[in-house]
């Protein structure tokens, strides 16, 4: 009897140790941005914001990216915040996004998801919480989704990065408002693996000629786009 018990006990330990491995990491806490959340709302009560703007959101790749100079002719708003997870821009929905009322969005996350863990079902879930959100409150707006780049830091999530990227690419097909910009493969080299040209010292973020690759791409849609 008492053999029976250990084994059952053993077989209890087992399985909660197989679910906890298998169930998908928690969002982290989101608070960690406060002071960066803060800061763009004290600069926005000391500064005007255009309207009908085109509004850069999401990670470190936005954040780091001089929107204002490589798009001089357009108004722009820049909202990235380096680290930053899809469940993050969704917590501060209402201060980064849906304050500005913007004609454009440009959005850029799921890098820092996916790395964590994140399973890739649970990306494209939060990115469809993101639309969701953005066509409940601003139902005329487009979104430009820039697929999840490929980086030397991270290469080892490539297969995983590229199959959120390939599902999101499906959904904004089927959506007129939606669209999704190949920024991903720019930054290929002919060997089918990261430019180590485009990449600072860290191997994860672009660096001048990187962004040069994705100015050229995303350029002449917003010239298509923006009215």
């Amino acid at each position: 009897m008492q053999k029976l018990l250990i084994v059952y006990l053993i077989l209890v330990f087992v399985h909660t140790v197989l679910l906890a491995q298998n169930k998908p990491p928690a969002n982290p806490d989101p608070h960690r941005f406060d002071k960066e959340i803060n800061a763009f709302i004290m600069y926005d009560q000391k500064n005007s914001f255009p309207e009908n703007a085109i509004l850069f959101v999401g990670s470190s790749s936005i954040r780091i990216w001089k929107t204002h100079l490589a798009f001089p002719e357009f108004p722009v708003i820049n909202r990235g915040f380096g680290g930053a997870h899809i469940s993050d821009v969704l917590f501060f929905y209402d201060q980064i996004v849906k304050k500005y009322q913007p004609q454009i969005i440009v959005f850029y996350a799921g890098d820092n998801d996916i790395a964590a863990g994140k399973p890739v079902d649970q990306v494209v879930s939060d990115f469809k919480k993101f639309v969701q959100k953005v066509k409940s409150d601003l139902p005329s707006i487009r979104i430009i989704y820039l697929p999840i780049k490929p980086s030397i830091l991270r290469w080892k999530f490539w297969p995983a990065m590229d199959k959120a990227n390939q599902i999101i690419k499906s959904i904004c097909l089927q959506d007129e408002l939606l669209e999704y910009i190949d920024t991903a493969g720019a930054l290929l080299a002919a060997g089918g693996q990261p430019d180590k040209n485009l990449f600072i010292s860290d191997g994860l973020h672009l660096n001048a000629k990187g962004y040069q690759k994705w100015n050229a791409i995303l350029l002449p849609v917003l010239q298509k786009k923006y009215k």
